[in-house]
């Protein structure tokens, strides 16, 4: 401690100014070697695209592989609340296995959420959702009335004003 508080005169601004560069030096140093470890990971490295593979840059300019195939995702959300009983988690279901499944066999996905909108009254409705995920290949030419047939059944039956619609594309692997 004594050998340091010497040679960089601590209390004197030539000290500091030795402190401080010694500081920097360290911090770059150190950012250096950081770096150097992230870019020699192995598992940093993108994997190697092979002839007919869907591929995209990545960020260090070199390849990376991209898995599966691209598929439409529709997630549709069902409001619960109605005049009278709410709908009921077994209404859904039946909704579900009558209307949805026989339009979709080869799968879904349902979630239950909470959320809100504002009614075309102008009032704040909070409500349970019921949520389908559904995932198919983009050339699928009857989806889409297929959709909005259930759209329309689901306000009818259960009295709803809307059934709020997602689409997006995405790249899945099964």
């Amino acid at each position: 401690m004594n050998v340091m508080r010497t040679i960089f005169e601590k209390g004197t601004p030539t000290g500091r100014a030795k402190m401080f560069a010694v500081g920097l030096v360290s911090t770059l140093v150190l950012m250096l070697g950081v770096a150097t470890i992230v870019t020699l990971d192995p598992r940093s490295e993108p994997a190697l695209a092979e002839p007919g593979d869907a591929v995209r840059a990545s960020a260090n300019g070199g390849q990376q592989r991209l898995v599966g195939e691209v598929f439409n995702r529709t997630e549709l959300y069902f409001g619960s609340d109605k005049p009278g009983p709410d709908v009921t988690r077994s209404q859904f279901n039946g909704f579900v296995d009558d209307e949805v499944t026989p339009r979709f066999p080869d799968g879904l996905t349902q979630l239950t959420g909470y959320g809100q909108f504002r009614g075309s009254s102008g009032k704040i409705v909070q409500e349970k959702s019921f949520v389908l995920i559904l995932l198919y290949p983009t050339d699928d030419k009857r989806a889409n009335g297929e959709i909005q047939d259930l759209r329309k059944e689901y306000k009818s039956d259960f009295k709803q004003e809307s059934v709020l619609r997602v689409d997006s594309r995405e790249r899945v692997s099964f």
